[in-house]
């Protein structure tokens, strides 16, 4: 093995594409045979496609993250080891479009069970730095989402687009509840036809989990329809879907990379707003700095907060996994919005 480490990652690129498709090919027999334990051997890309992929796979399926916890999934570069071990996979899942070393691994690799989560739902373009709509036609724009989640319910199996190339497209789609169990029912799907052994569990898991989306949603509907403000500030525009789905506006202090410096204008233009709405709360995430929200609270008398986009789970997370992360980024928002 460690003669392997020295080899350049792209060498091992090509070895992935020449060398070993051929495992892949047989890898799923392998696994039918005890060779992997009688699991399928899935790789998830980051953790919204890891949890997905634990949930509905159960006891049937053996997940490795690309992305340890504590990552900033954007920022990953993968080892030869890890190009390798995607190579080896019976399954995978990513989001294309949010890791690009990861997009390009995956294409190289030859596994034929790979899922783009972005072909199982409607990404948007939320522009830069600020996303939501007019509230005084909220009820409409939910009764049409609900129509254009039912047409894309019926169409999600078969839509071939690949949303994650289009410009300035926004993958944060974990983030709404309603989006991710579209994913969810996409990813049962797809274990269904990888795995037909297990399909009926792989059925029913997905369903015990869209059903706990549909509450999580059902609680953000709820949590969110009386509050003093619609508007929250945060570091990471990461919560366009959120705030679209919900009937808020979120004002990003810097763009969809959460690394980036916003401009003196952005600082100045934030002030304004921030004061216009009420906004109470400057919002920042686990895994990046908080220096630019404490500046900016400390210049504007706002608080601080912790508003998670999910990217990894970590000691210093909300909750142990995807759900109580999701209720305690309600409880924060409640908070933070003056919920009556």
């Amino acid at each position: 093995m460690n003669v392997r480490r020295l080899i350049p990652t792209t060498a091992v690129a090509g070895a992935v594409v020449l060398g070993l498709t051929a495992l892949s090919a047989c890898s799923t027999s392998d696994a039918a045979d005890g060779g992997n334990g009688d699991k399928l051997k899935v790789t998830a890309s980051f953790y919204p496609m890891q949890f997905l992929a634990e949930r509905i796979g159960g006891e049937h399926v053996a997940v490795t993250s690309l992305t340890k916890p504590g990552v900033e999934p954007h920022d990953l570069e993968l080892t030869p080891r890890q190009i390798g071990s995607i190579s080896e996979s019976d399954y995978v899942l990513y989001l294309k479009g949010i890791q690009p070393a990861v997009d390009d691994a995956i294409k190289q690799s030859g596994v034929k069970n790979t899922v783009d989560a972005a072909t199982l739902t409607t990404l948007e373009d939320h522009g830069s730095e600020v996303s939501g709509h007019d509230h005084g036609h909220e009820e409409e724009a939910h009764e049409e989402e609900a129509h254009e989640d039912e047409a894309h319910e019926e169409h999600a199996e078969g839509d071939g687009h690949n949303h994650g190339e289009e410009g300035g497209a926004d993958p944060h789609i974990w983030l709404d509840p309603v989006k991710y169990a579209e994913v969810a029912k996409g990813v049962g799907k797809s274990l269904e036809k990888a795995d037909p052994d297990h399909a009926a569990d792989y059925k029913k898991n997905t369903e015990a989990l869209v059903g706990e989306l549909n509450k999580l949603n059902t609680a953000y509907e709820t949590g969110l329809k009386n509050t003093a403000t619609k508007t929250f500030i945060t570091t990471h525009s990461a919560f366009g879907y959120l705030a679209e789905r919900y009937g808020l506006t979120q004002q990003g202090i810097a763009g969809i990379d959460p690394e980036a410096e916003p401009s003196p204008a952005r600082i100045q233009e934030i002030h304004t707003i921030a004061e216009k709405e009420k906004a109470t709360t400057v919002f920042f995430e686990t895994l990046a700095s908080d220096r630019t929200a404490k500046t900016l609270a400390k210049d504007t008398g706002l608080k601080t907060g912790v508003l998670d986009p999910l990217e990894g789970i970590t000691k210093k997370s909300q909750g142990a996994d995807y759900i109580e992360v999701m209720e305690s980024n309600l409880s924060a928002l409640q908070k933070a919005l003056g919920a009556k």
